[in-house]
């Protein structure tokens, strides 16, 4: 009987209560609790961040020809080799990941202004933030795959279904336009660092514009950035990337990690196999060849006083800064050695996880990730100052607009105080001054992600991108200069169908209407 009561009791209250029932589901956000306060909308956009790239910069140079996979199952080593397909787990990868980050911030960009707030700057931001990575996930889709569908709105899952893609100029022009609009809405200076400003949106519109091949408004967009007067090139490259220096002012927008929080692994992905890390990225010859002496000659130039057996001698001190090579200091203090045959750890052919091609990537790897090398708190730049000084010499050149301003700009970065090689002077030609800004961004943005879209955008992969790789130079037992060749890792490139990624297999069977890239 006293169950019965019991029952009888919340009937009753049930129907006191009409909607009693209806309660709020607890294993998500929804409309009914979101959108109601300014915190809302900044952790909403703050969630958006979340698709900048962090640690995929390093997989770009890796399927360049300034850096190669270590181990030949890697996704990117399939690429690099052309063994693959459209169904390739890391180009669907990256196609999902942007769409991801498209959609919401497409969602938030429907939804911010149902927030009751007075402070009409701070919803201002949020959106400049939000078109910002909008438009950074298309210039990167457009960048690798060309034309794709561009969505400006949610979509249900059948429009989904109908997609077609629109032509990459199509894509340049939003990417463009996108840019332009987020920079009106960001403050000059960031809120909080690592948050994106109008600086970051106008030096990202020169990077897309200069890859869209429309130089005019590449320079335009990077004279902006220079002219604002808030940015400086930090006086030491050989610290540009530790701890000491985050945030400087040479930073435009990076991606920002905390140990034990939001880490990274850039010290295990990284370093030298001797320093218990898996140094899956390496670089290869190319790159070291590609450094000057220090007297501003390329190594093959007559004159330039390079000794083969001394290779690393009077070089340009970025080399040194950003490659182990031989005789480079180890985080644990000892030397790095990667002779075969020496019995280092790091030996080529000494063990599968060391270096296959005698070099690690030195960019990033700090002592104090040492202990714990996947718990990094080191953060990512994605964008610098010196690659607007470039951006901008770059675009001028292609415009033939050469004047002194082209010259200041590579020799600003030419003369960091750490760096200070001699400054180009003189008088050269279009394609004089075309071999020397590419040779600039070469070595100053090595291990940044910019090569593999350089060369792409320059048309010549096909060129750089065959054949076998290849390592660094050594003096073996009896005196002879011998090149480390890998044979069994072998670079193919194909012109007509290279250029751009195939659409991810899924998504045309999901939407037939997707065209496939020729050749795929």
């Amino acid at each position: 009987m006293k169950y019965k009561l019991y029952i009888l009791f919340a009937l009753v209250l049930a129907g006191c209560q009409p909607h009693l029932l209806d309660t709020v589901p607890n294993d998500r956000v929804t409309t009914a609790i979101f959108w109601t306060q300014e915190k809302d909308a900044v952790l909403a956009c703050n969630a958006l961040y979340n698709y900048l790239e962090g640690m995929e910069i390093f997989s770009w140079d890796a399927m360049s020809d300034i850096a190669r996979p270590n181990q030949n199952f890697m996704d990117e080593a399939y690429i690099v080799k052309g063994t693959f397909d459209p169904l390739n787990g890391l180009i669907e990868t990256r196609w999902n990941n942007a769409y991801k980050g498209i959609r919401a911030a497409n969602y938030f960009l429907e939804n911010v202004d149902k927030v009751p707030t007075e402070d009409t700057d701070l919803v201002a931001r949020l959106k400049g933030e939000a078109r910002f990575i909008r438009a950074y996930l298309y210039f990167r889709l457009g960048s690798v795959f060309g034309g794709v569908p561009l969505i400006t709105k949610t979509i249900s899952i059948e429009e989904g279904k109908a997609l077609t893609r629109t032509p990459v100029s199509g894509i340049w022009d939003f990417v463009d336009k996108e840019f332009h609009t987020a920079a009106g809405e960001l403050p000059d200076k960031a809120a909080e660092p690592g948050r994106i400003t109008k600086g970051a949106a106008l030096a990202f519109d020169a990077r897309a514009m200069l890859f869209a091949g429309r130089y005019d408004k590449a320079a335009e967009a990077a004279k902006a950035v220079m002219d604002a007067k808030i940015y400086s090139l930090y006086p030491s490259y050989e610290k540009l990337f530790s701890y000491d220096a985050e945030d400087n002012s040479e930073v435009i927008l990076d991606k920002q990690f905390i140990k034990s929080v939001q880490a990274n692994n850039a010290f295990d992905l990284l370093a030298p196999y001797s320093q218990t890390a898996a140094g899956n990225i390496v670089p290869v010859k190319k790159i070291a060849d590609a450094y000057e002496m220090s007297n501003g000659m390329p190594i093959d130039a007559p004159g330039s006083g390079f000794d083969p057996k001394q290779p690393y001698k009077n070089r340009d001190p970025r080399l040194g800064y950003s490659l182990y090579v031989p005789g480079s200091k180890l985080p644990d203090g000892s030397a790095y050695n990667s002779v075969p045959g020496s019995g280092s750890a790091d030996a080529v052919g000494y063990k599968p996880g060391s270096t296959k091609s005698g070099f690690n990537i030195k960019k990033y790897i700090n002592k104090e990730d040492a202990a714990d090398r996947a718990n990094c708190g080191i953060n990512i730049i994605l964008m610098r100052y010196a690659e607007v000084l470039l951006t901008y010499a770059e675009a001028r050149i292609e415009q033939n607009k050469i004047d002194g301003s082209v010259y200041d700009a590579i020799n600003e970065v030419r003369q960091r105080p750490d760096v200070k090689l001699p400054p180009v002077t003189g008088t050269h030609t279009q394609e004089e001054m075309r071999t020397i800004v590419r040779r600039e961004r070469t070595t100053e943005l090595a291990f940044e992600g910019q090569r593999f879209f350089d060369i792409r955008r320059w048309k010549t992969a096909e060129d750089v991108m065959n054949g076998p790789s290849y390592g660094m130079t050594y003096v073996d037992g009896s005196g002879r200069l011998v090149t480390i060749k890998d044979e069994a890792f072998v670079e193919f490139f194909d012109p007509k169908r290279d250029y751009v990624w195939p659409v991810p297999q899924k998504e045309i069977d999901l939407d037939p209407q997707l065209e496939q890239n020729p050749g795929w």
